[in-house]
């Protein structure tokens, strides 16, 4: 254990001062500001290397672990650590940031050392959350990354920016306020924040269930998910491409790691009890909003709702454990017993939503990106207003197809590989479950080819897409790199697989033990 400071802390604060340092520079000299801004998000990239590069795949233990003290007065601790959950989303983080600096170079006109050091004071707070081992400073990062999100939409948003910056700010916060009520009374009951501790907490019935649903409230709508989910269009849709990318890549994912971090091994038995609930609406999301995307004429908009849909996988893989742990055995699966069925189908659906997590935050982040390049261009989201743009922009056209093909789960691209995981879950808990998990690749198809038929493929619509320039440079070298990532994680995902796998096993022996006391 590293008792003073060490790479995590360097990575969550380097952003933060240098976002400070960005701000000190000021718009007057914008220049400096991005090549700053770039610099910084850079190389805490490069920093986060190391997580995965010294990663010990044989443990569930924590790792990189940096302790020491915060508030003695309330036994909260400055703790930070990764295992094989976390550690993916960290690195995700880190890499997404650097596209959204990038895309802002020559885009982002109004303030832009400002819009710049909210980009990376978010980052390093984002970072803080993956890491926290320590429950109220993981409120403290989960709160405080609102602010920039809120200044982001708010001051560069589109026309309705105010009406979605409350609306996002409202519904994030209300819900964590419930989980600051949970964590209080379970600091009250064990003399401590310490998330390790808090797996470890007995606890009755009753108070699992209330703690469970004092988690719901915030993750569930972090996800978002399904009822709680109409705070995301808006938000998408008015934030700049920026704010949408990271909203979509990285935020919507810490909804999906306070389940697998909080939920789950806090409140194992309320969360058995509560899983059909959890799935019914999770499989809502993955039908019922994939049907509300094929309707949409934003492109925004579109895949807005189309990452509520994929996000649906995600609480739904992470939920299909205690369904397919209750299932009975029969046949051959009976022979092999509960370590080798129902305990690796259990493991399998976490291990295919963090996937899913990791493959989305590339896909729709380079979605998002896409309607940016042609938002610069052409200054509308509507895809009326499009059409026939391969024919102008090959380069862009190619890239927008794979991103899409890739959106729609196809074998070979890192949109599959979670899916399936998740689907092939499903069978091992209920046919049904199944069933109306696969309806999502027919209805992400749908949406998604609709879009490019209407957008990408057919005549020059118009003028206006006549006028449109292929990609340059700055924007081929982003949009290629993250191409190169999701076919990666597509061809190749056993690498990630590895690192996760282990952790994931040991958080399905974690919540297969009653908590209840005795």
């Amino acid at each position: 254990m590293t008792q003073g400071l060490g790479l995590l802390s360097v990575l969550v604060w380097l952003p933060i001062i240098g976002g400070l340092a960005v701000l000190a520079v000021g718009d007057r000299q914008a220049g400096l500001a991005r090549w700053l801004a770039l610099a910084v998000s850079v190389l805490t990239f490069l920093l986060s290397v190391p997580l995965w590069s010294g990663f010990d795949t044989t443990t569930a233990a924590f790792q990189f672990v940096e302790k020491l003290p915060w508030i003695p007065a309330f036994n909260a601790s400055y703790h930070l650590g990764v295992d094989g959950i976390s550690m993916p989303l960290v690195l995700l983080t880190t890499l997404m940031t650097i596209p959204v600096v990038v895309a802002a170079w020559g885009s982002v006109e109004k303030r832009p050392a400002q819009y710049l050091a909210s980009f990376l004071i978010m980052e390093g707070l984002m970072i803080g959350v993956f890491s926290a081992l320590d429950s109220l400073l993981f409120y403290f990062f989960w709160e405080a990354m609102l602010i920039p999100m809120f200044l982001i939409i708010g001051i560069w948003g589109g026309a309705r920016r105010v009406y979605a910056t409350l609306k996002f700010f409202l519904y994030t916060f209300l819900g964590s306020v419930l989980m600051l009520v949970a964590l209080v009374y379970m600091y009250i009951q064990a003399g401590t924040y310490d998330i390790v501790a808090l797996h470890k907490l007995p606890l009755s019935m009753t108070e699992q269930y209330w703690i469970f649903l004092a988690f719901f409230a915030a993750f569930a709508v972090k996800v978002p998910m399904f009822p709680v989910h109409t705070w995301l269009p808006d938000a998408h849709v008015e934030a700049p491409t920026g704010g949408s990318v990271v909203l979509a890549a990285v935020m919507l994912k810490m909804g999906g790691y306070g389940f697998l971090r909080f939920s789950l091994p806090i409140a194992p038995d309320a969360s058995a009890a509560l899983d059909d609930f959890m799935i019914v609406l999770s499989l809502i999301a993955v039908v019922y909003i994939g049907l509300v995307a094929l309707v949409q004429q934003d492109m925004k908009k579109l895949i807005a709702y189309s990452s509520i849909a994929h996000m649906g996988f995600v609480t739904l893989g992470t939920f299909l454990g205690f369904a397919i742990l209750s299932a009975p055995a029969a046949g051959p699966a009976a022979a092999l017993g509960l370590e080798g069925t129902r305990l690796a189908g259990a493991a399998m659906g976490i291990e295919g939503a963090m996937v899913q997590m990791v493959s989305h935050g590339l896909i729709s982040g380079a979605m998002f990106l896409c309607v940016g390049v042609m938002y610069d261009r052409l200054h509308s989201r509507e895809i009326s207003a499009y059409g026939g743009v391969i024919n102008v922009m090959p380069k862009f056209g190619a890239l927008m197809v794979l991103f899409a093909m890739a959106n729609s789960g196809l074998p070979g691209t890192s949109g599959f590989v979670g899916e399936f995981l998740v689907i092939i879950a499903s069978f091992k808990a209920n046919f049904w479950y199944a069933l109306l998990a696969a309806v999502t690749l027919i209805l992400g198809a749908a949406y998604t080819l609709w879009l490019i038929k209407r957008v990408i493929f057919g005549p020059v619509a118009n003028e206006n897409v006549a006028r449109m320039r292929d990609l340059d440079a700055r924007e081929l070298g982003v949009l290629g790199a993250l191409a190169l990532g999701v076919l990666l994680l597509g061809l190749w995902p056993a690498p990630l697989l590895e690192v996760m796998q282990v952790t994931v096993r040991h958080l399905v022996e974690q919540v297969m033990t009653s908590k209840l006391p005795l």
